[in-house]
């Protein structure tokens, strides 16, 4: 394979020579585990790590190497390479990282498109798709909704969860599949394209594994039997990794996803709730926060019927952990000034002493 077959284009090859590190390979990541990574080159796949200097200068988890990226690098053994920088991404999936406020932390970068899988038997819920949307949207990555285990359900019930889905989502496609009959992959393959990049983020259990089997033909991620208690594989990708199909498409298959944190800072949420901001203008107070004002737009939209509280709510939801997340980048900045201002205070006051020693 060549590093066409990876997604190489004339882009890169622009950000190649614009970032000044023609004298170097370039490479994909195609893996991740840790802090150690497989990339592809012209050469072939080798392990890498950073150098020094890159972890040093990053100042998070979003500076490091993540599945998708393209990175310039040095090999040193056929199997060995240090990777020296990370060119500039056209999009990057990312999350609130977990247990860490203010941090973040990337699901996969240089995506051109986002295969939201949930299952439709018990995983089933529009409130995490909305927050699926939304980190899609404020990365601009076209999403997909793939709805998994249709064979699990009736018809009828299949078709209702599939209204309630284009009630409160607009304007993104839906699929409807079984990993077990494998119904729906046909219309699947079809938004598959040679040269895009795709990733499936979602919960454990999901069949997202056997989802990427059934696409590329071949067993490529271990499944297990499903757990009595909860209908769901045991089995979960602990790392990430970059395939490429046999049509051309090439896949990221990610771990599963307990907690999707939002960390938008751009325009996620407006676009997934383009609705709410579409009535926001008709409410009486220009500050209206849609919670019980009189004469709220939007409020009176839920009244008449025309709009899903459940969204709404979801809405608020999603605000409140966005904003407390940008309330947490916030105060770790300014603790960081305090720091920085109190070690370079103590510099001064050192150098002064060895002198006066002196």
């Amino acid at each position: 394979m060549t590093l066409e077959d990876f997604g190489y284009n004339n882009r890169i090859d622009s950000l190649k020579t614009e970032s000044g590190i023609a004298g170097f390979e370039i490479g994909r990541v195609i893996a991740e585990h840790k802090e150690r990574y497989t990339v592809i080159t012209e050469s072939g796949e080798s392990e890498a790590e950073i150098t020094g200097n890159l972890r040093y200068s990053a100042s998070g988890r979003e500076d490091f190497p993540a599945v998708g990226d393209w990175v310039a690098l040095t090999t040193y053994d056929s199997d060995f390479s240090i990777i020296h920088n990370i060119l500039p991404r056209s999009s990057v999936i990312s999350r609130q990282a977990v247990g860490r406020p203010g941090e973040i932390q990337v699901i996969a970068a240089n995506i051109d498109y986002a295969l939201l899988v949930q299952a439709v038997d018990r995983d089933f819920n529009i409130n995490r798709l909305e927050r699926y949307l939304t980190i899609c949207h404020s990365s601009k990555v076209n999403p997909v909704i793939v709805l998994t285990k249709t064979d699990m359900i009736t018809p009828e019930l299949l078709a209702e969860i599939t209204a309630h889905i284009l009630q409160r989502i607009k304007n993104i496609p839906v699929l409807a599949i079984s990993n077990e009959t494998q119904n729906g992959y046909d219309a699947l393959r079809l938004i598959i394209e040679k040269g895009k990049t795709y990733c499936m983020p979602g919960s454990s259990g999901v069949g997202k594994s056997t989802l990427l089997n059934n696409l590329y033909g071949k067993h490529l991620m271990r499944t297990a039997s499903l757990s009595h208690s909860t209908s769901k594989g045991r089995h979960v990708t602990s790392h990430r990794e970059l395939i490429v199909m046999d049509n051309g498409g090439i896949l990221i298959d990610n771990p599963g996803m307990r907690e999707v944190g939002i960390a938008d800072t751009s325009d996620g949420l407006e676009t997934t709730f383009d609705i709410i901001f579409t009535l926001a203008p008709g409410c009486k107070f220009k500050d209206c926060t849609h919670t019980t004002e009189t004469g709220c737009a939007v409020l009176e939209a839920i009244e008449n019927e025309e709009l899903d509280n459940g969204l709404l709510e979801n809405f608020h939801k999603m605000q409140r952990e966005k904003s407390f997340f940008e309330t947490s980048v916030t105060e770790i900045k300014r603790k960081e000034k305090i720091m920085g201002k109190v070690l370079k205070d103590y510099q001064k006051k050192n150098v002064k002493g060895k002198n006066q020693t002196d």
